[in-house]
């Protein structure tokens, strides 16, 4: 499993505030297969965010292992997870965090730029994922002049850009309307049907956690048996 899937084992997660400690991950445990659409649901303060940033190489666990995709990355450096986050893993935020002063592809295009790419490969890696999101003529449009929904597919577009083995969304319909989020999830879907990537979905809605070929669900740190 820890070749192909992920594989979590005893992960430990705990945060002070003063003389208070919170267990964020309480010895979780479990494995998932490569290849399949993942969704995970539980009460706020359940531990989900937790576990998606450390999944994402954003935060550290305090002990336990976790194996992605073939990949020790509990044993990575600052240096080797960096690289982790900018070439195995994409990321989806319910927030979209799109830079208001650059155009759509532009905004697609910073993690290639970060990764050393040039201008021109950029863009034209940036071109095909904002057209892999239905977005061809909104190209050159800034995030105010785009819709909710639009800001949401070049933030896709921007996960998948560097064509991740692995893609993580933390809620990314909760700041849309009903419509929008029906066409978001159709897209996502769409996309990890056709580019076979692992997808870990974080969810408060039930009708969209029921979507998942496999269904998580967390409460006090743990996953509920």
């Amino acid at each position: 499993m820890a070749q192909d899937g992920i594989l979590v084992e005893n992960l430990q997660k705990q945060y002070k505030t003063g003389t208070h400690v919170v267990y964020a991950l309480r010895n979780l445990s479990f494995s998932l297969p490569a290849g399949k659409f993942i969704t995970l649901m539980g009460p706020s303060g359940s531990g989900k965010s937790t576990l998606m940033h450390i999944l994402a190489g954003i935060d550290r666990a305090d002990s336990g292992k976790i194996h992605v995709l073939g990949e020790d990355i509990s044993k990575l450096n600052e240096k080797e997870i960096t690289n982790y986050r900018r070439y195995t893993v994409g990321i989806i935020f319910q927030f979209f965090n799109l830079l208001p002063y650059l155009d759509a592809i532009e905004n697609v295009s910073l993690p290639l730029y970060l990764s050393g790419m040039g201008k021109k490969e950029a863009h034209q890696k940036a071109k095909l994922a904002l057209e892999s999101v239905e977005l061809k003529e909104r190209m050159q449009h800034k995030p105010s002049e785009l819709s909710g929904g639009e800001q949401q597919r070049v933030a896709i577009a921007r996960a998948i850009v560097a064509n991740p083995k692995f893609l993580l969304a933390d809620e990314p319909t909760g700041n849309l309307d009903t419509e929008n989020s029906k066409k978001i999830m159709e897209l996502l879907l769409k996309l990890q049907s056709s580019l076979k990537f692992t997808f870990l979905m974080v969810t408060h809605d039930p009708n969209i956690g029921k979507l998942g070929e496999i269904q998580l669900k967390m409460k006090d740190g743990s996953l509920e048996i």
